[in-house]
């Protein structure tokens, strides 16, 4: 069966929730993945939410054209160490690891989507985050920028929209807590949205939310 990209055409905008996907199992290791956008079978442009079962582990391999990794749950691992829950990794292009995880792990996770001159190593433990409060009891963590296209970690109360400017243009994902659009759809934890118009969302608290924003991709991807 030919295969077909899946949510590759960035001018579109694309909602995932929790089972509107299957979850896929990986070919080379026990683990299991959820493709939110992908390329080709294994190779491309990939974003996706990535289960590794208790002991699973990977081979060394290569990433030519960069990984990122946001640890959700769990402890994941490679050579450098051990991340648990709140960790976020960049492996730059040309770099390469041996990743597994003891426990088990849930990861999000973007493959070959790094912007020219983005060669930057990253590992960051939650404790090293420098979270930013503002006067709604909203808070902002940096995880990167590269030029205008930064990532960020959104804390926000029940009752409280997004810090995100009306012109926004992104994706993000729903870590815990729930938000409401302006059309009335509930996204719930590990719901994805990527949109052009991401800013006029007004999106929402509806419960106490911990949402990964990534902002100004989509015009050079």
């Amino acid at each position: 069966m030919a295969f077909t990209p899946l949510n590759m055409d960035r001018s579109q905008a694309v909602q995932v929730r929790p089972g509107d996907q299957q979850w896929l199992t990986a070919p080379q290791a026990p683990v299991k993945r959820w493709p939110l956008e992908r390329e080709a079978p294994e190779s491309g442009q990939v974003t996706s939410l990535v289960e590794y079962l208790p002991g699973a582990a990977f081979p060394r391999h290569l990433h030519p054209a960069g990984e990122e990794i946001l640890v959700l749950a769990g402890v994941f691992s490679d050579d450098s160490g051990d991340y648990p829950a709140g960790s976020y990794l960049r492996h730059p292009p040309g770099s390469s690891h041996s990743p597994f995880s003891s426990p088990g792990c849930l990861l999000f996770v973007k493959l070959n989507q790094f912007a020219p001159g983005d060669d930057a190593l990253m590992r960051l433990l939650p404790e090293h985050l420098v979270w930013v409060p503002d006067a709604q009891g909203r808070e902002v963590a940096e995880l990167h920028r590269h030029g205008i296209e930064p990532t960020l970690l959104m804390r926000c109360p029940a009752g409280q929209s997004l810090p995100l400017d009306s012109a926004a243009s992104g994706e993000l994902l729903v870590i815990s807590g729930s938000l409401l659009d302006a059309d009335g759809l509930t996204y719930p934890a590990l719901s994805w949205l990527r949109d052009p118009r991401l800013g006029e969302q007004h999106l929402q608290a509806t419960s106490a939310a911990l949402v990964l924003v990534k902002l100004g991709t989509l015009a050079r991807l």
